[in-house]
C-alpha cells in the first residue's frame, strides 16, 4: 500500500502553492519615485531604452500579470531590485556608473533571454542596439 503522501502528491503540491501566496515579497508593485532621469541624448534613445530596459532599470517599471503570483513574483522583484541597484535610468543622482552599459547592450546579453521570451517588443535589431549602446555611453558621459 502506497503512503498517504505520495497517493496525494498533487494535493501538497496544491496546497504549498496556495501557502507561499501568503509571502508578500514581490507583490508590492509600487514603483518608486523619479528623482531625476538620465539625460538621454535625444528621444529616440529614451524611446528605445523604454522598450528594453525600462522595466527593470527604471521606477517606471509596468508589471505583468503574473508578478503577483508566487514564487515568479520572486524571480522578478529579485530581478528589479538587481537591476535598479546596478543602474536606475530614474535616479540619476544616485546612479551607479556602469563603465561597460554600451558593450553589455551591444553583446546582446541585455535584455536577457527570459525577459525577450515574454516581451518580444523588447528584442532590439543591431542598429537599435548599435543606437541604445551609443547614446548610453553618451548619456553617461563614458564616450571617449
Amino acid at each position: 500500500m502506497k503512503s498517504l503522501l505520495s497517493r496525494y502528491w498533487w494535493l501538497v503540491a496544491i496546497g504549498l502553492l496556495v501557502l507561499i501566496q501568503f509571502n508578500p515579497y514581490g507583490r508590492d508593485h509600487e514603483n518608486p519615485p523619479v528623482y531625476q532621469e538620465i539625460q538621454w541624448p535625444d528621444m529616440e534613445v529614451r524611446a528605445l531604452a523604454q522598450r528594453a530596459c525600462f522595466d527593470c532599470h527604471s521606477s517606471e517599471t509596468v508589471y505583468p500579470w503574473y508578478a503577483s503570483i508566487a514564487p515568479i513574483s520572486w524571480f522578478i522583484q529579485n530581478d528589479i531590485d538587481t537591476a535598479r541597484a546596478l543602474i536606475n535610468f530614474s535616479d540619476f543622482v544616485a546612479i551607479q556608473r556602469s563603465e561597460n552599459a554600451g558593450a553589455v547592450v551591444r553583446s546582446g546579453s541585455m535584455p536577457p533571454l527570459p525577459y525577450l521570451l515574454l516581451h518580444p517588443s523588447a528584442n532590439l535589431t543591431d542598429a537599435e542596439r548599435e543606437a541604445l549602446a551609443q547614446g548610453l555611453e553618451q548619456a553617461l558621459g563614458l564616450q571617449k
